[in-house]
């Protein structure tokens, strides 16, 4: 059975053809996202995790435009990308984008009224400390919804994706694979989610569990 190594920072050989991917779902998964979020959270300061190629951010400011947000991820490379979205939809003004560990914030104490993450929650090696760090970072009253689908494309998205692909970035994808480096995305269940929201602080949960996803929403 082959074992699988969770990386949490995309590589920088892959993030070209992560940022297709995630391209291909802006209108079908990525617009609801940011209406759900816009639809609770007019205005104030909000922490994107994971934020890749910053579409995410990009959709929720192009809603409401009183909302200041950090995106933050540990691939170099995808933020560059992000800080070249902003910049072609009009927004730096709005967004900020840097390179991070989402369980080693550099940010003070409650200074966010909204902690947003999509996509990145099975990833993680230690779900918990990025689960503290997030409730660490949050004001109190503030709200983190994690989002963390395990499959949000279409067939027809998978096969423009892969029609899409350089022959670089195939080789790439393949070589990962057959070293056990690239991990198939599961979404994780109520019962596996509920342990590690109850070793932090958080005082209400709720958890949406769906088919290929689960979102959860916690106030501090």
């Amino acid at each position: 059975m082959k074992q699988w190594i969770k990386i949490e920072r995309i590589p920088g050989v892959l993030a070209s053809s992560y940022e297709k991917a995630t391209r291909l779902v802006i209108e079908s998964y990525y617009s609801s996202v940011a209406d759900e979020i816009a639809s609770s959270f007019a205005t104030g300061d909000m922490l994107d995790l994971g934020t890749g190629p910053g579409y995410l951010p990009v959709e929720i400011v192009r809603r409401k435009p009183d909302i200041k947000i950090i995106g933050v991820d540990l691939s170099k490379k995808l933020i560059q990308m992000a800080q070249a979205n902003a910049v072609k939809a009009a927004l730096s003004g709005h967004l900020r984008f840097e390179v991070g560990n989402s369980a080693n914030l550099r940010f003070d104490n409650d200074v966010f009224d909204m902690v947003i993450s999509t996509g990145m929650l099975h990833s993680l090696k230690n779900p918990v400390r990025v689960l503290k760090e997030i409730h660490r970072v949050l004001k109190r009253g503030g709200q983190a919804w994690i989002y963390d689908p395990a499959k949000v494309a279409s067939d027809a998205d998978w096969l423009k994706w892969k029609a899409s692909l350089t022959s670089r970035e195939k080789f790439f994808l393949w070589l990962f694979k057959m070293l056990g480096l690239h991990q198939p995305i599961a979404a994780y269940t109520r019962e596996q989610v509920v342990p590690m929201i109850e070793a932090t602080e958080f005082e209400s949960i709720e958890i949406d569990e769906r088919k290929n996803e689960i979102r959860i929403k916690l106030k501090k």
